[in-house]
């Protein structure tokens, strides 16, 4: 009933909570946890009067701010990048990036085609499978206190060309999927036009930066929230229209202002509506997928999985000898990036908006959920994990750290 709306909402809100603080307690990524929230509740949910789970007057409020997270996810996320940055990360990122592509890519190809689904599902499973979390890898890096270490620069290095490989694949894919062009001109024209689109707002974007910084010395941090929001869901919504993700939309307005001046102003304006409608988002998502439904993904995800542990273990070691790294950071490189997060979601999403193969809402929550409590624990259990690999390969041998125990005793001896 609609008097129950926003007490539907409410009740949204209070489970995502609750998932936050069990993930702050836990200390672990809040991302698989919100999309088991999402499909714990639902359609299937049991209701108790007015402590109605199903959220079906609220579903489409719960999904319209869902999409705000994609937004919100992905303008940060160019924020953070900048065209003048990749040039300047050095052949090595360039070179990493690209062994990194050909290896991930090739494999995220070669299920889907060996499992018999169509091409356009190939695309999508492609996508998904080929493009690391950067909030989940980013939060690792820092929880783990690993920002001062050498290889964190390949880590963020290969996080920003994935970037920018994703803004021309996802812009190419959605053109294929929402427009459901076929022929080899329309598969063509769809193409040029998302490229057409990215290149045609960086451009304008940098040529125009002069009068960007203008626009935006706005003294009143409310007039300045309310002008950078109706450019970033304006720009968005127009690349909706044309057939290209609003997500790549979002993610060009946020390459376009980091080049700005006021870059630090709204990265502190914009991060607590990531934080908010970025975890709308993926409870959205949970929401959106049936528990019982689960079964004829687990076989293909669980396939998935093994490949993309195998390769991003091998890119990052080789991009990473080949950057001149150990072999124990180059390991941190190959481990740290495995996590899958908002991208696989993304064109999850669009995937079921293109009504494409039911099976791949599933396939992407439970490769989601598995890679995104994995990748934590092998990032952070990596010296251990060298130690047993090192002994097969014949790398060398790490020193040593004292246990707790010994440390104590020897502290007490040197004491005595």
């Amino acid at each position: 009933m609609e008097q129950h709306l926003l007490f539907e909402v409410g009740l949204a809100l209070g489970i995502i909570a609750f998932a936050g603080l069990l993930s702050s307690r836990l200390r672990f990524s809040i991302v698989p946890l919100l999309i088991l929230a999402g499909m714990l509740v639902g359609p299937q949910t049991p209701h108790f009067g007015v402590l109605d789970f199903r959220f079906i007057d609220s579903a489409p409020l719960i999904e319209f701010l869902g999409r705000l997270g994609i937004l919100f996810l992905l303008f940060h996320l160019g924020l953070e990048f900048s065209v003048g940055r990749l040039v300047k990360a050095g052949r090595s990122i360039i070179r990493g990036g690209i062994i990194y592509m050909a290896i991930n890519l090739t494999l995220g190809l070669l299920l889907p085609f060996l499992l018999g689904w169509p091409f356009k599902e190939i695309l999508i499973v492609a996508g998904i499978t080929t493009i690391s979390s950067s909030a989940i890898v980013a939060k690792m890096v820092v929880d783990l206190k690993r920002t001062v270490r050498p290889e964190t620069e390949m880590i963020l290095g290969l996080m920003m060309f994935q970037d920018v490989f994703v803004a021309v694949y996802l812009s190419v894919v959605s053109g294929l999927v929402l427009t459901g062009a076929t022929s080899t001109m329309n598969v063509l024209a769809s193409a040029g036009l998302a490229l057409g689109f990215i290149i045609g707002i960086v451009f304008l974007g940098r040529r125009l930066l002069s009068k960007l910084n203008t626009i935006l010395n706005i003294p009143s941090d409310e007039v300045f929230m309310l002008v950078l929001f109706a450019i970033l869901v304006l720009i968005a919504g127009f690349s909706e229209t044309i057939h290209v993700a609003e997500a790549i939309g979002a993610l060009l307005v946020g390459l376009v202002l980091g080049e700005t001046e006021h870059r630090e102003r709204i990265d502190k304006l914009v991060v607590p509506f990531r934080d908010l409608f970025g975890a709308i988002f993926f409870f959205s998502f949970g929401l959106s997928i049936d528990p019982l439904a689960l079964g004829g993904a687990v076989l293909p995800a669980l396939a998935a999985v093994g490949l993309t542990l195998t390769g991003n273990f091998a890119s990052g070691m080789i991009a990473g000898r080949m950057s001149g790294y150990s072999h124990m950071a180059s390991t941190n490189v190959g481990l740290t990036i495995t996590s899958r997060g908002e991208f696989s979601i993304i064109l999850a999403k669009l995937a079921m908006a293109g009504g494409l193969l039911p099976i791949l809402q599933p396939f992407a929550a439970l490769y989601v959920l598995i890679l995104a409590v994995l990748g934590p624990l092998l990032t952070k259990e990596s010296r251990w994990i060298y130690t047993r690999l090192s002994r097969i390969f014949r790398w060398p041998a790490l020193k040593g750290k004292e246990k707790p125990k010994q440390k104590q005793k020897k502290a007490v001896a040197e004491s005595s």
